[in-house]
């Protein structure tokens, strides 16, 4: 899988999780971006991102994201 098919899927998570079909994620998205990405929020993100890939993160990784970017290159290194 390619990044730009991960970020493909990831973009429909995305705007399932948050109801918006506006949104379009990038290597650079944070929560700042999202209105709606809460510490609620980012626990159903992470749920919906590892049922979709068939993956897991670990508690550090799910908490050391700093943005989109980081999250997929975890899944990259999962899937591959």
């Amino acid at each position: 899988m390619t990044r730009e098919e991960v970020y493909k899927e990831l973009n429909e998570v995305f705007r399932d999780v948050f109801d918006d079909e506006e949104i379009t994620v990038n290597d650079a998205t944070t929560a700042n971006d999202i209105e709606d990405w809460d510490s609620l929020e980012h626990i159903n993100l992470i749920v919906a991102i590892e049922r979709n890939f068939n993956i897991k993160f670990t508690m550090g990784e799910t908490t050391s994201m700093k943005n989109v970017g980081e999250m997929v290159d975890i899944i990259l290194s999962r899937i591959s």
